[in-house]
């Protein structure tokens, strides 16, 4: 059944014969919110073990990790194609021949038809983003921002360390080299209620974004945001009420924010997913028990019962302004 916006999975297999998966690379990059060159600790929520798989080791080379990835997608899917995610940490911070060096040993790697690199917008200098123009004409390239929020407020709680300005930035200039240009926001961050992550559709729809990722935020074990959540302090000087998460503890309620940021936003932006799933034993909240794809299968539902599609509202919420 055609869904009610523009999904990523019908979009991926426009683009190639075959089927495609990614496989998630740890290339050893650092991140300049950890070593310092920002600041140390990283963002308030972060663990790079929640959405590293077992396969993904940083101590292996990025082909011993890709052949570990295609070993565990093949026994599926034997004609598999495969695109090398890069996904742990700030993945264009570092010198323009070091990032050469190690997407060439990804593009090396047989039946590798393309990368997809996830980064922070304040790490593409000029010179960065030059050698990925060149890059995007020999293979299939896609460069992910980490946004998280239009809210530079949210962003100072969070300990981000650069602000929307410099999101936006990014993704204009990312986008006229030609490069199909992602980005990722999470919905719930400290400060932020409902209203203002619908309100986010509509900075997001200005943005020359190709595809997008929201998820919900979870409250990961270890993290400084897990500390202020359980009431052991506040987050980088605000009061406890202003860095608490707005954890949407029942799926019902998500989805229907979902939905309404959906109908907010431009039509042709393409949807790669909604929710994150992080090992069980690492997440304190919330606890849907749901899989991705019972996630999307609810999501799907919600819309069609509702009449609900991409960008179905803009029009109403532009009148109104």
């Amino acid at each position: 059944m055609k869904k009610r916006y523009n999904d990523y999975g019908s979009w991926i297999r426009g683009q190639f014969p075959w089927r495609v998966q990614k496989i998630s690379v740890d290339a050893g990059f650092s991140c300049p919110n950890r070593d310092g060159k920002v600041s140390h600790g990283g963002c308030v929520f972060c663990d790079n073990r929640t959405f590293n798989p077992a396969y993904c080791e940083r101590e292996k080379s990025i082909k011993e990790q890709i052949m570990a990835g295609k070993d565990f997608f093949a026994r599926k899917y034997p004609d598999m194609k495969y695109l090398a995610y890069f996904q742990a940490y700030s993945n264009t911070y570092a010198e323009v021949e070091t990032l050469k060096r190690r997407y060439e040993e990804a593009l090396d790697v047989e039946d590798v038809v393309g990368i997809v690199i996830g980064t922070r917008p304040d790490c593409v200098p000029e010179a960065t983003l030059n050698y990925l123009e060149e890059l995007n004409r020999q293979t299939f390239l896609i460069v992910e921002y980490g946004i998280e929020s239009t809210n530079n407020k949210t962003l100072k709680i969070i300990n981000r360390g650069h602000d929307f300005e410099c999101s936006a930035d990014a993704i204009r200039r990312t986008a006229e080299k030609g490069i199909l240009t992602g980005g990722h926001v999470i919905i719930g961050l400290p400060g932020e209620t409902p209203g203002d992550c619908i309100k986010q559709a509509d900075t997001i729809s200005q943005l020359p974004l190709n595809i997008l990722k929201l998820h919900q935020m979870q409250v990961v074990k270890g993290t400084r945001l897990a500390e202020s959540y359980q009431g052991k302090g506040a987050l980088c000087g605000f009061d406890n009420g202003e860095s608490q998460p707005y954890i949407y503890n029942k799926v019902e309620d998500y989805i229907r924010l979902v939905a309404e940021y959906i109908s907010r936003l431009r039509p042709d932006i393409i949807l790669e997913r909604f929710v994150s799933q992080s090992p069980k034993g690492m997440v304190i909240a919330p606890s849907w028990g749901l899989k991705n794809h019972e996630f999307t299968n609810l999501l799907d539902n919600y819309l069609r019962e509702h009449e609900i599609t991409q960008g179905c509202s803009i029009s109403r919420f532009q009148a109104d302004r």
